[in-house]
């Protein structure tokens, strides 16, 4: 039997009951402030299947129960398992030019500036932003830049720097040569993020859903794009009024494509395509 096959019969031998699913939909909600629809059964299945085989369980229900027993390290692959990470340097690129003039302005006006980036991923979004800074202040930007993610996995990602070399095709020459460094050897294919760059941003676990949150001092600029997407009205809610409380007096947030949050006007006030400012 072909590694293949072993790997199809074993995946088939676990299924999902229409019950377990709604369970899994349950502790994620609790655990991340994630809302699954009911359309996900068969990415959940698919995702977490993987989880079955590594913990040594044959049963989604009593992999489910042994998850709800502790705090066990399990739930962190089970979350791991379940967020998305689709992210991209300089994704939705509009967003850049506004942040740079920001950045300028804050600069001459305190000197410095500070960024949060919510939803890191794999860190392309955070490296964006340094690469901006330094753009638009030069290199030693006086600003800092804190990346957080709910995921351990991709965090550990974002923190090596290191990407396979499509990842930055679509940017333009200048900007390739002079942030990133082209593999060699058996490192040809790949590019590493400069250490200019990777030496703005910080990165640590941070869950938008639950309190507290690990900030001492307020932020400048606040990232959170694709992210509310996944959550539900409740949660959309508090998490905007906790931007809103780290958030400095006008400062921006950036938010995704397809998220609009023009109804809590007595938060913040739409400033350009999807980039609000603080009210109050």
């Amino acid at each position: 039997m072909s590694h293949a096959e072993h790997k199809a019969l074993s995946e088939e031998a676990f299924s999902l009951s229409a019950h377990d699913f709604e369970r899994v939909r349950e502790l994620i909600y609790r655990r991340a402030g994630i809302t699954l629809a009911p359309t996900k059964r068969s990415m959940v299945y698919s995702r977490l299947s993987r989880r079955l085989r590594d913990t040594g369980h044959t049963d989604v229900g009593a992999y489910l129960d042994a998850l709800g027993k502790a705090d066990s390290p399990e739930w962190q692959s089970f979350v791991n398992a379940l967020t998305t990470n689709l992210t991209s340097f300089f994704r939705e690129g509009y967003h850049f030019p506004v942040l740079a003039e920001h950045l300028r302005r804050l600069v001459a006006a305190r000197g410095k500036a500070s960024i949060w980036c919510a939803a890191a991923s794999t860190g392309e979004e955070p490296y964006s932003l340094a690469i901006t800074a330094i753009e638009a202040l030069g290199a030693k930007p006086p600003v800092t830049i804190f990346a957080s993610d709910i995921d351990t996995d991709v965090l550990a990602k974002a923190r090596r720097a290191v990407y396979p070399i499509n990842a930055v095709e679509s940017l333009e020459p200048d900007r390739r040569r002079r942030f990133f460094m082209r593999g060699t050897g058996s490192n040809a294919g790949m590019v590493r993020v400069r250490a200019e760059v990777a030496g703005l941003v910080e990165f640590g676990q941070v869950n938008l859903a639950a309190e507290p949150w690990p900030f001492r001092e307020p932020f400048d600029v606040v990232f959170c794009r694709n992210v509310m997407i996944y959550f539900d009205t409740p949660t959309k809610a508090a998490v905007l009024t906790r931007i809103h409380r780290v958030l400095r007096p006008e400062g921006l947030l950036f938010v995704g494509h397809s998220e609009n949050f023009s109804d809590r006007r007595d938060l913040f006030s739409l400033q350009g395509k999807t980039v609000y400012r603080k009210v109050g």
